[in-house]
């Protein structure tokens, strides 16, 4: 019997619809639970073919779990020691080089030292540092953003030069990105599942946290879905993550990545609305069904991104 897991949070709607997705197909040896964990022991594991996570990032004692479980032949789903590495500048940074347009984005020094440093500590860093460069680069206004993290905390939108270095300031051991603004006509939120199935849903970042994906009158240009798609799995290919949203502004017809490590994505029915509820869960559930009929016992199961593998040498 092949055990399917899903590790989850505070989130209800998704977590019991997925479980009971999988197990409705009647899959002959497979079988869906939320995970459950009792004692984490070094190099002992393999109770599940495959984890889906949506709690790690938060708990560090379920990221080791997973690391662990992944060692002894789990497919966690996403691979837990490439989401560790991960940050948003260097995904902007890989994105570029995919050939994905992004808004100009520059990573900043925290404003405070962080813990156990001094101003001795950052002798490498040129003070002050070149900020009319900077600006000449950005912009105004422009956005200020934490280069790891995500939910919307800690984002400023910033008219001036004044008002970058006051609410710089606020942010203290934060390490930040400053991003040019794309004005944008549309807007999306892109489900990208097993690094092969899209969902493109219009999205209001503006509204209300329940009303975002409530969109009327959505731009259908065939050519423009065809090139988000495009974009979207360069991304998530390249990254490696198997359980990923992608948010693009589009300005003057060019859509723009804004977001892309979303390795944790909101699935729950009451902001994604039915209609997309309904693709994750039963998209998702095919995706774990074919990972735990791939999964091989005692091996490494995980899905690498193409940077990692050509890194590696592998193909």
């Amino acid at each position: 019997m092949k055990k399917i897991g899903i590790l989850f949070g505070m989130e209800d709607t998704y977590p019991q619809a997925f479980i009971d997705r999988v197990n409705s197909k009647g899959e002959k040896g497979i079988v869906a639970e939320a995970v459950s964990i009792d004692k984490v022991v070094q190099n002992k594991g393999g109770e599940y073919a495959v984890i889906i996570d949506r709690i790690s990032q938060d708990v560090p004692f379920y990221r080791a779990f997973l690391k662990n479980a992944a060692l002894t032949g789990t497919n966690v789903i996403n691979n837990p020691f490439w989401w560790s590495a991960d940050d948003k500048f260097f995904n902007n940074c890989l994105a570029d080089t995919l050939g994905v347009p992004l808004p100009n984005t520059v990573i900043l020094p925290s404003a405070e030292h962080p813990t156990d440093t001094t101003s001795k500590s950052f002798r490498n860093l040129k003070y002050p540092m070149d900020w009319e460069g900077i600006f000449d680069y950005i912009g105004f206004p422009a956005y200020m953003k934490p280069y790891a993290g995500g939910g919307w905390k800690n984002v400023y939108r910033l008219e001036n030069k004044e008002e970058f270095f006051q609410k710089h300031q606020e942010t203290g051991q934060l390490v930040m990105l400053l991003q040019e603004e794309i004005v944008f006509q549309d807007y999306y939120r892109v489900y990208c599942l097993g690094c092969k199935d899209v969902r493109i849903m219009p999205y209001e970042p503006r509204n209300p946290h329940h009303l975002r994906y409530v969109v009327e009158n959505p731009n259908t240009d065939k050519k423009l879905m065809a090139t988000i798609k495009d974009y979207t799995l360069r991304l998530c290919k390249g990254l490696g993550y198997d359980f990923n949203t992608v948010e693009f502004a589009v300005r003057d017809g060019i859509p723009y990545a804004i977001d892309f490590g979303n390795p944790a994505p909101d699935a729950d029915i009451h902001s994604v609305g039915a209609e997309n509820f309904e693709w994750v869960v039963e998209t998702s559930a095919k995706m774990a069904i074919a990972a735990a009929k791939k999964q091989k016992p005692g091996q490494t199961n995980l899905t690498w991104g193409t940077f990692i593998k050509e890194s590696a040498g592998q193909k």
